[in-house]
């Protein structure tokens, strides 16, 4: 979240927590944005500098947008076009509507004829399964499926191993086939969900609308994904204050950015039991939450990125996580594990970082 200032991301933790909880128990996932009414905030710092926000609700979580621009119309004009690619793709990446390329290929396994958008996040989720090994998967599908349908009963119980099994066997992104503009789904029953990434495809979108229209000092927060261009407020450069999982305002980092993402990923805000047990990231191995990490930040050149390998990094054991964001340039990690021990990439603390 970030810290401009760092008042913002506590004002807004409780309703977040509340709205995340709600959609993940009854899988709105992508598609609940304009519920509640936008915030929107315009200061004028002095004759030739206007700082202007909006902050609404969009893919799911509340998403915050600040402009540091000349002119109070100018910003309002484009984060209004940047809200608006938000939700063109949103409902493009939505399966929850069976109107949508998604909830098609989901259905039938099979895609032709590919919006370029869809394409792009889709061969990136399959770049970074390649790069994870594994830990990455828009293929849990129908693992998130019977852990929503499990627990929409009421009974708040995993499901049975013989199910789980079952959903576990039609996993793997190998078995998915994307070339000529075409998609298929290799084993009748799996499905995709593109919320490990989408989020942070999205954020680079707004966030390349808002230079299109001459914004070059901006920053896209949508709930930790974070992508940050130029600077802020007296030409110094964005702050951000990583989550404390324990949401005492133990911020374990506190980065300062003029270009580029950061994304965090945590066990703390959605899941589906009331005891907290079962979450939204899934082991694709184990089909189980996975349970080695509280929260993973990952610092990219773009949010895609920093979405796809801060859900990648939860996944797997820290000291593998480090290794991997090592051999990557440019990228820099902090993982919490569940006893609370930071692990941090190599260049973690030479990043700008508080």
């Amino acid at each position: 979240m970030f810290k401009n200032t760092i008042e913002n991301q506590e004002k807004w933790n409780i309703d977040r927590r509340s709205f995340l909880k709600i959609s993940g128990l009854l899988g709105l996932g992508l598609t609940s944005f304009g519920i509640l009414p936008p915030v929107a905030e315009a200061v004028k710092f002095n004759k030739e500098t206007y700082k202007v926000s909006k902050t609404r609700l969009a893919m799911g979580t509340f998403v915050n947008m600040t402009l540091i621009c000349s002119s109070r119309a100018k910003g309002e004009e484009a984060i209004g076009h940047a809200f608006e690619e938000i939700d063109r793709l949103t409902l493009l990446m939505n399966r929850f509507d069976s109107s949508t390329a998604i909830a098609q290929l989901n259905k039938e396994g099979f895609l032709a004829d590919l919006h370029p958008d869809i394409s792009n996040v889709v061969g990136g989720s399959l770049q970074f399964y390649r790069l994870s090994r594994g830990s990455f998967d828009i293929s849990v599908k129908p693992v998130v499926d019977l852990f929503r349908e499990n627990f929409h009963s009421g009974k708040f119980i995993p499901p049975a191993q013989r199910r789980l099994e079952e959903a576990i066997a039609l996993v793997g992104s190998d078995k998915i086939e994307l070339k000529n503009n075409m998609i298929r789904l290799k084993k009748p029953g799996m499905g995709i969900t593109l919320d490990g990434i989408a989020k942070g495809y999205i954020v680079d979108r707004a966030s390349e609308v808002l230079s299109s229209h001459g914004i070059k000092n901006h920053l896209v927060n949508a709930g930790g994904d974070i992508r940050a261009m130029g600077s802020g407020k007296d030409r110094k450069p964005w702050t951000i204050a990583i989550q404390d999982p324990q949401k005492k305002a133990n911020y374990p980092g506190i980065i300062h950015l003029t270009d580029g993402a950061i994304a965090t990923s945590g066990n703390y805000e959605v899941y589906f039991d009331r005891e907290k047990m079962f979450h939204h990231i899934v082991n694709p191995e184990t089909g189980l939450s996975a349970n080695l990490n509280t929260s993973v930040s990952v610092l990219a050149k773009t949010t895609m990125a920093a979405d796809a390998l801060s859900t990648s990094l939860f996944v797997m054991d820290p000291p593998g996580s480090t290794r991997l964001i090592n051999s990557l340039p440019e990228t820099e990690c902090l993982v919490v594990s569940k006893e609370g021990k930071k692990f941090r990439s190599a260049g973690w603390n030479k990043a700008g970082i508080e």
